[in-house]
Formats: C-alpha cells, structure tokens, sequence
C-alpha cells in the first residue's frame, strides 16, 4: 500500500494501467485499492502541484503562526476547524513550540491577507496572538522542484 501511495503522491495522474504494472497487480486490483483508500479517507483527493510565480505571480502567500487559548472539551480543535473554514485558509496546522496553530493562507494582494489577519482571524475570541510570514519565492513545493536556474559557480574572467 506504501509503494502507491509513494506513486500517487508523485504523479497521481499517471495512468491506472501504468500504476498496476509499476506495482506487479492487476488493474482491478488496483482500482480495489485506490477505492478502499478514498473510502477509508487515506486519499482526500488529487491535486496539481502549480508553480504559482508562472500560473499567478502577483498571488501573495502567507504563513501566520498562531497562538490561542484551548477551549475546554474541544480543545485545539474546535478552533482549528473554525480557521479551516475560511475560504482564504489553505491549510491548518497543530504545532509544538512557541505558537499553537500553524495556517496558511492565500490572497491576491498583501493588503488582502492583511485584511483576512485583522478582521477575521485576531478576531477570534481564542486567538491571543498572530505573527505573518509572506512568502518571497518557492524553491521546491509537494516534494516538487520549482525550475530555478542554478547560479554559475564562478564569475566569469573578461579579459
């Protein structure tokens, strides 16, 4: 189960008859497996990984680290799934350290991730604290290297 689980992540449109040779099994007996995956919730579904700064270079991502206060019987998750559902939220993260929740977030423009900061995530009665982080440039995403063009070694001798 590993080794397609391996397959998909790299390449989740590869083809089934391809991923069935690749791993020795029949494609029905692919099929079964991916099936019983997307059932049992191991596969949430299938993406594209997309070199933003190509598709969308003026898109803004931000990483804010946040610290709250648990709330009795639900604890972090409660608010961790109210941060979830915010449309400009692309993921949330429980994290050790000095803050507890980890979220990520997508906008058009600085002053839209702002306003997403400052009016809809600080406002959350739980939230003590927010530090934004803004990404300036992705080397490598979803086990994907970003086409970059290495650096020449030396500088070039002129005469």
């Amino acid at each position: 189960m590993d080794s397609l689980i391996r397959l998909l992540r790299q390449n989740s449109a590869t083809p089934r008859a391809e991923l069935a040779r690749q791993l020795g099994v029949s494609e029905a007996e692919l099929a079964a497996k991916i099936e019983k995956l997307e059932k049992d919730g191991v596969i949430l579904g299938y993406q594209a990984v997309i070199n933003r700064e190509k598709w969308d270079p003026d898109a803004v991502t931000a990483v804010i680290e946040v610290r709250v206060t648990p709330e009795r019987e639900g604890g972090f998750d409660r608010i961790a799934n109210r941060i979830a559902r915010f449309e400009e939220v692309e993921g949330v993260y429980l994290m050790s350290g000095g803050h507890d929740l980890l979220v990520v977030v997508e906008g058009r423009t600085l002053r839209e991730v702002a306003s997403f900061v400052a009016e809809k995530l600080s406002t959350i009665d739980a939230v003590q604290s927010c530090a934004t982080h803004f990404r300036l440039k992705t080397y490598k995403e979803n086990g994907r290297v970003h086409t970059a063009e290495e650096a020449p070694e030396r500088l070039a001798v002129t005469p």
